[in-house]
Formats: structure tokens, sequence, C-alpha cells
């Protein structure tokens, strides 16, 4: 099995790590990746500011980039969250509105691919220690994916995951959101980092760069000693 992966602008610019873990785990597995050069920006920076002639033709480029692809997968709910706004984007354009169904239909987060495509719940990670999960906004509220990460998780080796307190409410990222509503925000990720403490995690885990940067990043100011980590880079560990 072949798939594309989409690295999102996040992890290829800040967090390339958690592209490396994505490849490895997926490598593990049996499946081959390839990196398609020409995608950029999926556009939702543009979208969620209301740019929508600038969010279209970021779209267009990422479906010409991934229009040969068997399968799309992203290690990011947020950005596989646009490409499904790409058919209601381009409806009304005969040309491309199939075209971005197309691209929507076979793109999956990669927690997702692992547990509904190729049926594995454990890829044989290992990583000592407490840890809890962030349930991102786009992952749980539009895609609905709330079990794949907690069916991989169970089933690292050594690692004991407790439940996070107030696991619905957001970490105040919410992209231009943290910044247009600074204070606002703040208020927010420190009540998640009040969470993550109450349970005394050593690891917080999320499936979304943003939310896990915004975290991370107050999680540093107040120097606490809990560890960031993206899904992948746990299912890497051994």
């Amino acid at each position: 099995m072949k798939v594309s992966l989409f690295v999102t602008c996040l992890i290829d610019t800040i967090q390339p790590n958690v592209g490396k873990a994505t490849v490895e785990v997926l490598e593990r597995l049996g499946v081959e990746v390839e990196f398609p050069e020409a995608q950029v920006c999926c556009g939702q920076p543009a979208f969620n500011s209301g740019y929508t002639k600038e969010t279209i033709k970021a779209a267009k480029n990422m479906i010409k980039a991934f229009e040969s692809a068997e399968y799309v997968v992203t290690p990011s709910g947020s950005c596989k969250a646009m490409f499904l706004e790409y058919p209601r984007l381009l409806k009304d354009d005969l040309v491309w509105s199939a075209r971005a169904e197309a691209l929507a239909s076979k793109t999956y987060e990669f927690t997702e691919f692992i547990v509904d495509i190729l049926h594995v719940t454990d890829v044989g990670a290992r990583l000592k220690g407490k840890g809890t999960y962030h349930t991102s906004c786009h992952m749980t509220r539009l895609l609905r994916i709330k079990n794949a990460p907690f069916t991989l998780l169970s089933n690292v080796k050594d690692l004991s995951m407790i439940p996070l307190p107030k696991a619905e409410n957001c970490c105040g990222f919410g992209g231009t959101f943290s910044v247009k509503m600074m204070p606002i925000s703040e208020q927010m990720v420190d009540e998640k980092v009040t969470s993550i403490e109450e349970v005394e995690a050593e690891y917080l885990i999320g499936a979304d760069c943003g939310c896990l940067l915004n975290i991370g990043g107050r999680i540093d100011r107040l120097n606490k000693p809990i560890k960031v980590m993206h899904i992948a880079e746990v299912l890497n560990s051994h």
C-alpha cells in the first residue's frame, strides 16, 4: 500500500520530528510513503480569516499536488478538516468540485488511517510513564475521531494513560484566535495546564501540532516538568 504524506506547515517548519515519526511508524506497518513536493499550505489560516479567494488558490494547488495519490495521510486533524472544506468552497465550479470531493474522500488523519484502514491497534510502541491525552477540537468536533487515538495509546507498553479532566475544553489556540484574543486564550491554556497537573501526568499527548505548540509553550513558560508529545512520536517510541 502506498500513501502520500500531507505533512502540514507547522510540522514542516517547526516540528519536523513529528513528520519523521509519522513516516517511520507507517513504514514499520508496511506502508510505502511518498511526499509530493508541490504541497504547500492548505489555506486554513486564510480561510479562518475570511480570505476566500486566497483559500481557493491554495485549495486548487493542494488538489493538484495529491491528485494521483491512492491515500493521503496527515498527522493533523485540523488540516484534514480543511481538506473537507474544499468541496464546499468549490461547489459552484464544475471543473474543480469533483476533484475536491475526490481529495476529501481519500484523506485520513494519522491514527484514523492506522486503525480504520490498516486495522492495526498495536504498533509495538513502548513508553514508560504516565500520560494524558488532549482531545483537540477539530479531531473530536469536526472529524469525530474519538476512539482511534485512545485505542492505539492503550496498547503502548509501560504507558499508563490517565483521563484528562475537562478534556472537552478548548486549549485556547484556535489559530488566529490565540493572537486576536490573547488574554482569553491565555486563561484557557492555563486551565488546560492545571488539568494536566491534576493527574500528575509526565506526558501530555495530542494529535494536532497547533494545540501542542500552544500548550507546550505555556508549560515551558511556567517551568512545568511535563513533556509534550505528538501521538506519532509516542507510537514511534521503543
